[in-house]
């Protein structure tokens, strides 16, 4: 693609240098560099791209796109030829419109589905995704799990990948037949404009709840990220396919996620003026079945999914489906055939008495409703004087807001804690976990239910002993990591899986007792 034609897209961008030359590809990473490249600096999270400008010319870019605030110095003391040297006001934002138009602006062949929200974005994607496949649409799918790109799984590098990823995997989607593509759309992602150029048709809010405050500046300034995909909601969208949002009408902020749309919209949740809720809830370890009362009429859902808030990500796949016309009994058969997730409210099942269950609830709402859901199984277990065995922890260099919170929450609604480690990064694990404990012992001062907590900061010796300390009816809950298969520690990644080292806990329990 000529350069001038690439570039057309931008606003009023300044050039110094010819546009009558050819790009045969983008980078916003130094690293990936070569002849033929057109070099996009942005600021990025660790480190600004425009610090390596002149090892991106050295490689051999063709032209190199910058934000008119940054002073091109040492740009002429190289020796070879000047790359075309592009000025603009945001070069993310541009990043994002010259992504889409050198790949053909994908977005405008698919169903783009977004779903944002603190909490419950995988499981409902998961959901999106089965139901339209059970009415025979071939569906991408981009999350925190994994991107799935026609028959192929990627692993994933962000919740939702930069612009010039997004906009290739969009590509490759088209390329492979999807007709649509589900997508969890983190507020990382709307902030930094990674989906600017995306032409969403429906969007789903599912809660906002405290997270990723060592990005956002506060809660306020979260939330407004979130609003950026209802706020454009089909704007500039060529594409004639329905215009919906799908809200959770049990949040607190509804009212302002309503307020931000201009396409039609329907509320799901528990709340009876909800557009799509539920009747005649039957919760068990087993899966979920309820009368789901929506705009199309009432009818019958059973699911494979566990616990009470996984009600809430059913509402809003069928509220998608049924923007999109599928009919319900193709809707019904989606969610029935739907399995478990991974990460989330996974049981782990090696012949023992009790459960186990991972799941990835690492904010203190997640946690909560992760707990609340177990309580609420625990009545109508076959040992409904069953106690809950909680390990989690929290992950360093992030929010350290919710760290009390968390703390404070799995007290309340445990029998046992154990505090672990998560994914401590560069911080001091025993640090972390001091933070977490005071949440805990405010609980246990204010009264609320705790019997008690140990601190084991090894996460295998933390697993191993909240297995080992589980009887008949007991729920051993280990929260915080879910589907990941890595630990961060230090500046090292280290293979850990949960599901993996509960189910070796269990084998020598097993062997132990057999012995």
């Amino acid at each position: 693609m000529k350069l001038g034609d690439l570039i057309s897209v931008l606003d009023h961008p300044k050039v110094q240098g010819s546009l009558d030359c050819e790009v045969t590809g983008l980078a916003c990473d130094s690293r990936a560099i070569g002849p033929g490249l057109l070099f996009v600096a942005i600021q990025g999270l660790q480190q600004d791209g425009h610090q390596f400008i002149g090892q991106a010319i050295a490689k051999g870019a063709t032209a190199v796109l910058v934000e008119d605030r940054w002073p091109l110095k040492g740009i002429d003391e190289i020796p070879q030829r000047q790359p075309c040297i592009i000025r603009v006001k945001d070069s993310r934002r541009a990043l994002s419109a010259l992504a889409s138009q050198f790949y053909g602006h994908p977005s405008h062949r698919l169903g783009m589905i977004g779903v944002t929200g603190t909490n419950g974005k995988t499981t409902s994607t998961y959901l999106i995704k089965r139901v339209l496949e059970a009415a025979g649409k071939k569906v991408g799918l981009l999350g925190t799990v994994g991107y799935h790109v026609g028959q192929e799984v990627l692993r994933a590098s962000h919740t939702t990948p930069e612009s010039l990823d997004l906009q290739r995997l969009l590509a490759q989607m088209v390329q492979a037949g999807m007709e649509y593509s589900v997508m969890e759309v983190s507020s990382h992602a709307l902030a930094l404009d990674r989906v600017a150029d995306c032409a969403f048709d429906v969007a789903v809010f599912t809660n906002l709840s405290q997270d990723h405050l060592d990005f956002h500046a506060d809660m306020e300034e979260y939330f407004r990220a979130k609003l950026k995909l209802f706020s454009t909601l089909g704007a500039g969208n060529p594409k004639s396919l329905p215009r919906m949002a799908v809200v959770n009408g049990d949040d607190p902020r509804v009212s302002e996620v309503i307020a931000s749309i201009r396409t039609p919209y329907w509320t799901y949740g528990f709340m009876k003026e909800a557009d799509l809720s539920a009747e005649n809830v039957h919760l068990d370890f087993e899966g979920t079945r309820f009368l789901a009362v929506t705009p199309e009429g009432k009818f019958e859902v059973q699911s494979e999914l566990v616990g009470s808030y996984n009600i809430s990500n059913i509402l809003a796949a069928i509220g998608v489906a049924l923007s999109q016309g599928i009919p319900i009994e193709l809707i019904q058969k989606g969610i029935h055939e739907t399995p478990q997730v991974p990460g989330r409210f996974e049981k782990i099942q090696e012949g023992q008495e009790f459960v186990v269950i991972v799941d990835y609830a690492h904010t203190d709402e997640a946690l909560r409703q992760l707990l609340l859901a177990v309580r609420e199984l625990v009545r109508v277990a076959a040992h409904p004087g069953g106690h809950i065995l909680t390990v989690f922890g929290c992950g360093g260099d992030r929010d350290r807001g919710k760290r009390p919170k968390m703390g404070q929450v799995a007290a309340q609604l445990s029998d046992f804690v154990i505090l672990t480690s998560d994914n401590p990064r560069t911080e001091d694990p025993i640090s972390i976990i001091r933070e977490i404990e005071t949440g805990i012992k405010q609980s246990v001062a204010s009264s609320l239910r705790s019997s008690g907590y140990l601190v084991i900061p090894d996460r295998t010796e933390a697993i191993e002993k909240a297995i080992g300390l589980g009887h008949p009816g007991d729920i051993v809950v280990i929260a915080g990591k879910g589907h990941e298969d890595y630990q961060i520690i230090g500046g090292r990644k280290l293979p850990f899986d949960d599901r993996e080292m509960a189910r070796k806990a269990l084998r020598g329990l097993k062997a132990k007792g057999e012995s």
